[in-house]
């Protein structure tokens, strides 16, 4: 049977969204991720693991002139992806390939990219309980792609002054940093990214660029909620089509 579609909504209805309703949804992680990569009118943004396509959807809306390869494992999300980029008329500026990111090179992109993103599987293969839906469980535990297969795979795909951009639960910064200067993809910036502004970080956005020099950045703190439960001012902006 197949699983059961919604459409939603993001921008203010400039993008439309369609979903698995009951497989993997993007969450707040995605928009974050995208809100953070700031891009030039003519980069070339290889997206890994793209789902549905949130992330190059929005990456592509705000930044009219990028070109965007979107890379997806599994063919239900990477078919949704290919609906969802031709409904919003950009299939003239995304292009979905379901293929395993780990066997890719610059071929498919006819060349190096500028940019690589991703909001890759957050949690180590043998760690936690593993979702019994397929869709949720690749995109959570490192099933299909470990964090080393996305080091390896952004040093292949990124040009020298390339930059790579992902979202990682702090508790796992030390291993990304230390993947990312073994392959020369030297940490520029961090932001850390508090539930409230009381609470600890929970997840880091991190910015690399490969063949940089050391010097890193921390930039100011990211808060998604107000005390009251509300989205702060910051999250607020990331919903907003201007």
């Amino acid at each position: 049977m197949a699983p059961e579609i919604t459409n939603d909504s993001f921008l203010n209805g400039k993008l439309k969204i369609k979903q698995s309703r009951s497989g993997y949804r993007f969450s707040i992680d995605a928009i974050l991720l995208a809100d953070h990569a700031k891009l030039k009118p003519r980069d070339r943004v290889l997206d890994i693991g793209t789902g549905c396509g949130i992330i190059s959807l929005i990456l592509a809306y705000h930044h009219p002139g990028i070109r965007v390869f979107g890379i997806e494992i599994q063919k239900e999300l990477a078919d949704l992806a290919v609906i969802n980029i031709s409904e919003n008329n950009m299939q003239n500026r995304i292009c979905i390939y379901n293929v395993d990111a780990k066997k890719i090179n610059p071929d498919l992109t006819s060349g190096l990219v500028d940019i690589v993103v991703c909001n890759p599987p957050h949690r180590e293969a043998n760690s936690g309980r593993i979702n019994p839906e397929n869709q949720i469980a690749i995109a959570r535990h490192e099933i299909a792609m470990t964090v080393n297969d996305l080091m390896r795979t952004s040093e292949r795909m990124l040009r020298l002054g390339g930059k790579f951009l992902a979202i990682y639960p702090v508790r796992r910064m030390a291993v990304v940093f230390e993947l990312m200067r073994s392959l020369k993809i030297e940490p520029k910036k961090i932001r850390m990214i508090h539930s409230k502004s009381n609470t600890n970080a929970i997840r880091c956005l991190i910015e690399g660029i490969k063949g940089g020099k050391p010097g890193i950045i921390i930039l100011p703190p990211l808060i998604i909620y107000k005390k009251d439960g509300i989205y702060s001012d910051s999250v607020k902006k990331m919903f907003s089509p201007c």
